[in-house]
């Protein structure tokens, strides 16, 4: 498949299509084909892709040549959809072959709001099955591979967004975060990505099944991948809107930028409150703090409150919920990666009882309290979103204290999420043997701009060339 000409197109960003497709420069159709022609090349090679919906994108994007009214955004800029994100037509597989024919009738909130912004969803992408493990594997479609580096591993649980964006397959990807599913392969992929707040984005399922647990509903949020912070605030733009099937949408007027008129101050953590963290992550840490300083934002090295306990509270959280409503159906039908990654997590983190799990989720009020000042001392928290570079294929699985390690490794990348906070994702360095290194702006809830500002600040300072090849 071929356009004829500007076949290089899968290198530009979403911005940069949206563009030059509002100024006729170029067709959705030949945007759409480029990126269709790079699946075709590279996805043998990195897995990241478990279906193309070419016949349906194609028809979109000739249809979107031929619109004449008013365009969204992102008309006619494709993008994918992770796994666990509703598309209508399309089953909604969690990585489970067993969820093979639950196809959904309608698209989930946010996908369903890319489409009226003029975005294309050009297929779905790979995750590891119930969206458990920071790695992606499964049955149904195998693993996905870092395109840095192979034998290293691309996160998860979002990672077939992640390294479908970071090796031009698609501009933009649509992923979940519970526990750092969008920020570690972001960070992992080189590439940017946006959790929001809890409640921001509408989030629902047209499939039948159980209500989303506690923490699911709590920690829980999607979120955008892309090449490009200004990718990421194009798509926040047009994903904040409400929907009648989420009830815990909440309409919210945006933070200021900055509050009190100047730069807010940024609270930087090197280590991100892990118990070892390797020295290309702390200077990576160190050169963003440094740019910020340079623009002007005041920047302390401090802690935010109460980091180590956080890891520990958020994992006896969802090992309860996990024993309580999900194990049985995990064991029976998922892979022997995520029964082994279950069983080091539940040594690791022994469920609660009742009295326990509701004392838990009153001890977290205690902590956002403390958060919540914190946050508007230091309106800006930066740090690591892991304390390591990407870990090796298959370490989340060796066993208790590889989980413990990771746990650790993560700690203020779980803590948003246990805080219900948002957080951008951006590279921020590589370290000698060229894997990215990625560092986390986290804000107040509903504060997402604030990030996007400051992000935008390092995207000036760091640059790391994607797409990349994973042919090379």
């Amino acid at each position: 498949m071929t356009t004829g000409h500007r076949t290089d197109l899968w290198r530009l960003d979403a911005t940069s299509l949206a563009a030059m497709i509002a100024a006729q420069e170029i067709t959705a159709t030949q945007v759409l084909v480029a990126h269709l022609d790079r699946i075709t090349e590279v996805d043998p090679v990195v897995g990241a892709m478990t279906s193309v919906h070419t016949e349906t994108a194609l028809a979109a994007a000739e249809a979107a040549d031929r619109h004449t009214g008013h365009r969204g955004s992102l008309h006619g800029v494709p993008f994918t959809v992770k796994n666990n994100l509703d598309v209508a037509g399309s089953p909604t597989t969690w990585g489970v072959t067993a969820f093979a024919d639950a196809v959904a009738p309608v698209d989930a909130p946010i996908v369903a709001a890319l489409r009226r912004a003029g975005a294309i969803p050009i297929g779905r992408t790979n995750m590891p099955d119930f969206a458990t493990r920071w790695h992606t594997d499964n049955d149904v479609a195998g693993p996905t591979f870092n395109p840095w580096d192979a034998s290293r591993s691309p996160g998860g649980s979002s990672g077939g967004d992640a390294v479908a964006v970071a090796t031009g397959m698609t501009p933009l990807g649509l992923g979940t975060d519970f526990g750092g599913s969008l920020r570690v392969p972001a960070a992992f992929c080189g590439v940017t990505s946006l959790r929001t707040t809890p409640g921001r984005v509408a989030v629902a399922s047209s499939l039948p099944g159980p209500p989303p647990s506690p923490t699911l509903q709590m920690f829980a949020a999607p979120g955008p991948v892309a090449r490009s912070v200004g990718d990421l605030a194009l798509v926040f733009d047009a994903v904040i809107g409400g929907d009648p099937r989420d009830p815990a949408w909440v309409p919210v007027r945006d933070p200021d930028v900055a509050p009190t008129g100047a730069l807010p101050a940024v609270a930087v953590t090197f280590d991100g409150g892990a118990d070892r963290v390797a020295p290309q992550v702390r200077d990576a840490v160190r050169s963003a703090a440094d740019a910020l300083d340079r623009a002007g934002y005041p920047v302390t090295e401090l802690a935010p409150p109460q980091l180590a306990d956080v890891a520990t509270a958020y994992g006896r959280l969802v090992s309860t919920e996990v024993v309580v409503q999900r194990l049985e159906l995990m064991r029976t039908v998922g892979s022997a990666g995520l029964n082994a990654f279950i069983d080091a997590a539940l040594d690791l983190f022994p469920p609660l009882d009742l009295a326990g799990y509701m004392g838990a989720l009153g001890d977290r009020l205690t902590v956002r309290a403390a958060w919540s000042q914190f946050l508007t001392e230091y309106p800006i928290v930066l740090g690591p979103v892991s304390s390591a570079p990407p870990w090796p294929v298959g370490y989340d699985i060796g066993g208790a204290a590889n989980v413990a390690t990771m746990y650790s490794a993560q700690r203020l990348t779980i803590a948003a999420n246990y805080l219900a906070l948002p957080a951008v994702t951006l590279p921020a360095g590589q370290t000698a043997e060229g894997l990215p290194l990625g560092v986390q702006l986290i804000t107040a809830p509903f504060a997402e701009r604030r990030g996007l500002a400051a992000a935008t600040v390092l995207e000036h300072a760091f640059r790391i060339e994607t797409p990349v090849d994973p042919r090379r």
